[in-house]
């Protein structure tokens, strides 16, 4: 037994002698290995890896967040629980299958089945192959609706009625479209985006065949770009052409990479400028028709912050461009001249 514990001892001292004399890329290395020999030893497949990590800033709140192996967008737990003014404990559940910032009766009623789908935690690795254990981005702004609309119906507490204030400024700085590009700007991953990813996301917004009509731009839309703009409110209801390049902007240059100017092909303009159909009816009914009445409610709401605070389009338009961000023009359209439009 003696002999056991000196050989023990003896290999943990030669451990750590050669780890002081490796690099910290060695060092991650040998801990990544470690970790997934554990795992195969137990049956278990390692969880993904964060190729790209940073710091998301909101206001005056950073959120560590992770682009996984697997393109998932995660933030962290303990950032989520600081960007809610909520003090971290630990990955604690009470009893109930929802996180510590949810689990209050009082909120069930504004919980929906699209945010119990997205509550589970993910676990992954860190770059230098430690386990984290995380959020998915989506979640964020989605909990701050669960707030704001149980604020609206006058059930918090004096305690969740902080929170909903942090969620109203957490609001301001993202949307449910604009957090991913959010998410993969503070990591660097936009940089990285592969163009067979570029092409996947046109695959799944822009329709092969033309769709059915179906009304989709609601008036209130263009009544809040006409008060914002200071214009009078008849041109919501006229939309003078420079409404389509106005709409260009706010919507289809924000709603995913190149996807403007793939409908632009799909749909060209004539020698009159116009085009024969509208550029909502080559989006797909199952991804990119949905994304779009999102991405609508998104900008309405920028564009009410904007109205009820004095701002004036220039101030919205900044406002967007944190909110929503616009999408450069994507490298499979790189060789296209935009200039026409």
């Amino acid at each position: 037994m003696t002999a056991n514990f000196g050989s023990k001892e003896a290999g943990s001292r030669g451990g750590k002698a050669t780890a002081k004399k490796m690099t910290a890329e060695q060092r991650a290395e040998r801990a990544r290995k470690a970790a997934e020999a554990k795992w195969a030893k137990q049956g278990k497949l390692p969880p993904p890896t964060a190729t790209h990590a940073g710091d998301l800033v909101l206001g005056e709140t950073e959120i560590t967040c992770y682009v996984l192996e697997d393109k998932s967008r995660v933030v962290s737990t303990r950032g989520m629980m600081k960007a809610l003014g909520r003090t971290w404990r630990g990955r604690k559940y009470s009893g109930t299958d929802l996180p510590v910032f949810l689990e209050a009766k009082n909120l069930s009623a504004f919980i929906d089945s699209d945010l119990h789908a997205v509550l589970s935690s993910v676990e992954f690795r860190t770059e230098k192959g430690t386990r984290a254990e995380g959020l998915r981005a989506e979640v964020l702004p989605k909990v701050c609706e669960v707030y704001l609309r149980a604020r609206e119906e006058g059930v918090l507490t004096a305690v969740q009625e902080r929170i909903a204030q942090q969620c109203e400024i957490l609001m301001r700085g993202l949307a449910h479209v604009g957090i991913i590009a959010l998410v993969d700007e503070a990591t660097g991953y936009q940089r990285d985006r592969e163009r067979h990813d570029l092409a996947k996301i046109l695959e799944s917004f822009v329709a092969k065949e033309l769709q059915k009509w179906l009304p989709t731009f609601p008036l209130e839309f263009y009544e809040l770009i006409c008060e914002v703009r200071n214009e009078p409110i008849e041109r919501a209801y006229k939309r003078p052409a420079y409404f389509g390049h106005i709409t260009n902007n706010l919507v289809y240059s924000r709603l995913a990479p190149g996807v403007l100017q793939e409908l632009r092909k799909k749909n060209p303009a004539g020698k009159s400028g116009n085009r024969k159909h509208k550029h909502f009816q080559y989006l797909t009914p199952d991804m990119g028709h949905p994304k779009l009445k999102e991405h609508l409610e998104g900008v309405k709401t920028a564009l009410k912050i904007a109205k009820k605070t004095g701002a004036d389009w220039n101030g919205f338009l900044e406002l967007l461009d944190v909110t929503h961000e616009k999408y450069q023009p994507a490298p499979l359209f790189e060789d296209q001249d935009e200039a026409a439009e």
